[in-house]
């Protein structure tokens, strides 16, 4: 066996490393764009995305090849077999994501993200309701407070009736959704 010289080393680590995960992220994201607000998050998620799942790859990669091969394929990174079946790989990789618009100039659009029952999803949901509860707890604690002055009382009554009454819609709403 003989060493392999520095581009050889440089080409295989990209392989085994980064290529194959990066051609399968962008064929499976293809919104996914470096620039604007989110750009270093996606940078960060893109680059991550690709190193884990090259690594992935090739240990799945390498077991098709030992049990397509038990005779023949000696389990050594710098093999040129385990090299090409990755670069077929990460081919592949490329032209979906080519072919899904991952390398186009705009973007695609992103799948939408709404949850499938409902027009709010339970995150959402769940703000909500603590978003309410915040202030009826804000309301309560300034009709203690202040409760000694009539129109202020009546005020504070009609805030937190209001408050509880589009707590209790948002919960109606909501049942309404699921019993359908």
């Amino acid at each position: 066996m003989t060493v392999p010289s520095y581009p050889e080393v440089a080409v295989g680590f990209l392989l085994l490393f980064f290529v194959p995960g990066y051609a399968l992220t962008k064929a499976t994201f293809p919104e996914w764009r470096v620039r604007g607000p989110d750009g270093l998050l996606r940078l960060l998620e893109t680059v991550t995305l690709s190193f884990v799942l090259s690594i992935v790859l090739t240990v799945l990669v390498g077991y098709g090849l030992l049990a397509a091969a038990p005779g023949g394929f000696q389990a050594y990174w710098t093999d040129p077999l385990l090299e090409a079946a990755l670069a077929a790989v990460a081919a592949v990789g490329f032209a979906v994501a080519w072919l899904r618009g991952g390398f186009a100039r705009s973007a695609p659009p992103a799948p939408p993200s709404e949850a499938p029952f409902g027009e709010t999803g339970a995150w959402q949901l769940s703000r909500e309701f603590e978003r309410l509860a915040r202030e009826e707890r804000r309301i309560r604690h300034q009709l203690r407070v202040h409760g000694s002055d009539p129109a202020e009382a009546s005020r504070l009554r009609e805030e937190l009736a209001r408050v509880d009454g589009e707590r209790s819609e948002l919960q109606r709403r909501r049942e309404a959704e699921y019993a359908t």
